[in-house]
């Protein structure tokens, strides 16, 4: 049977560049789209995350102004019906990479607290690409990749083709201004070939088995690539 890793940021909260804390975690949509679509795939899904913390859902991601009063109920029922499995996610410093097809990495602000320097998702990143696994990352999932480096300190992610959410998108959203740094930014810096699309638009990439959307409205989409890939 094919299984995924799902890994899920920890954090409760996203660090501000003047030291004040946003309240933040994962965002609700594109963990549930991704979730949902490998299970109904008929995919063995399991998640992990930081120390096995349980993550902690983006509030913003459940509110019906912020993404309406429908979505908002599907991501509550979603989320209460899986409540077990979301409590006790795996160690992420205890995944063995080699049990897994793909590796998954929803966002929400997150990954830019946790993930992006977590030195467990590194290891399960380097590991995942040297050993061809599918990787798959949206929005602020993409953070996860900047913990990654090999033995010399190397990016693996250097010169190779993705999106995340925009530095465009983050202005628009509100939450650029006192961003201690932003993602798009950061991660061209490191040597990504990052691509986009409009603000909001569904928008997704591919360079070999790295498969990466731009925001929210993209993890449908990501996730049907994720499928169809490993189909």
């Amino acid at each position: 049977m094919t299984r995924i890793l799902i890994v899920l940021s920890a954090a409760t909260h996203w660090t501000r560049a003047d030291g004040s804390l946003y309240e933040s975690g994962v965002w609700a949509q594109e963990f549930v789209d991704l979730d949902e679509a490998f299970l109904q795939a008929g995919f063995e899904v399991e998640l992990a995350s930081p120390r096995g913390t349980t993550p902690t859902i983006d509030h913003h991601s459940l509110d019906p102004a912020v993404v309406g009063e429908a979505v908002a109920g599907q991501m509550r029922d979603y989320l209460a019906r899986h409540a077990a499995r979301l409590q006790k996610p795996m160690v992420l410093g205890n995944v063995d990479v080699s049990r897994y097809d793909a590796v998954v990495v929803p966002g929400g602000h997150g990954p830019v607290e946790d993930l992006h320097k977590d030195p467990d998702m590194g290891r399960v990143l380097v590991e995942a690409d040297r050993q061809s696994r599918l990787i798959a990352a949206v929005c602020h999932g993409p953070a996860a990749f900047l913990a990654a480096r090999d033995e010399q300190g190397r990016w693996p992610f250097a010169g190779r083709r993705m999106t995340s959410f925009t530095d465009e998108e983050e202005i628009a959203f509100g939450t650029a201004e006192n961003a201690p740094w932003l993602l798009a930014d950061r991660l061209r810096k490191a040597g990504a070939v990052f691509e986009q699309g409009p603000n909001w638009a569904v928008f997704t990439v591919r360079d070999g088995h790295l498969l990466t959307g731009q925001n929210p409205g993209s993890s449908a989409q990501l996730a049907r690539e994720v499928v169809a890939a490993l189909a």
